[in-house]
């Protein structure tokens, strides 16, 4: 009798289990939805243009939407946190115009590297083999790729004068400056660059199968990087 009665509840169960259990079909239809009531712990004072510009948040989409020429050139931006004066915000800005490109460079190379080829990981990070070069990857590439860039432009800076307010969630009222530019690089200097930080990284395997592995990863690496900014893939 008690055996019967808990095979019941057994069968009950899976059939509640199963009748609450949602699937992708099921879930509604999410919106994305701008925030546009977002609340500021600052006030603007003054600014180099009565409107701050879109490429401060995404300069390839800017880009596309001024109809410039995305095969030939790549457009990124950088906003400093900030800082006690426009001068020094401006003058950060414009030096990490290399390191910010770089960052995005190694980024981008280390995420290759973890793609799956053939139903595997293309490098395994857990391996004592390529743990030397996941450690440069992750360390020193974004240094060494800086020294490899060249031609990048400065096209335009954009510089804010806030008051932060305790009144509107700011740790304490003080005054202070950020500053953004947007950069113009020819994609032949930037592919060459991304040739070859992908050699320097192939350079640090250890034996002839890893060093095969990464190249097959970042075979076209420099298409591949150009392609994703534009959304091609």
């Amino acid at each position: 009798m008690i055996k019967n009665y808990l095979i019941l509840v057994l069968l009950f169960g899976a059939v509640a289990c199963s009748s609450n259990k949602k699937t992708v079909e099921d879930a509604p239809d999410l919106e994305e939805r701008e925030n546009d009531e977002i609340q500021r712990d600052y006030v603007v004072r003054d600014a180099s243009s009565k409107t701050r510009p879109g490429w401060i948040e995404d300069a390839t989409v800017w880009a596309k939407q001024k109809s410039l020429d995305l095969k030939t050139h790549s457009y990124f931006s950088y906003e400093t946190d900030p800082k006690v004066s426009k001068k020094t915000a401006c003058n950060l800005a414009k030096a990490n115009t290399k390191s910010d490109i770089a960052g995005e460079i190694a980024t981008f190379i280390d995420k290759q590297l973890g793609e799956s080829q053939e139903g595997r990981a293309s490098i395994d990070e857990n391996d004592p083999k390529t743990e030397a070069m996941r450690e440069f990857v992750e360390n020193t590439l974004a240094e060494k790729v800086q020294a490899l860039i060249h031609g990048a432009r400065i096209s335009k800076t954009y510089w804010e004068k806030r008051r932060y307010l305790a009144e509107k969630g700011a740790a304490r009222d003080f005054t202070a400056y950020t500053c953004a530019t947007l950069v113009r690089m020819d994609n032949k200097r930037l592919q060459k660059a991304i040739d070859e930080a992908a050699d320097y990284v192939n350079k640090q395997a250890d034996d002839p199968e890893t060093r095969d592995n990464v190249k097959k990863a970042l075979n076209n690496a420099s298409e591949n990087f150009i392609k994703a900014k534009t959304g091609q893939m």
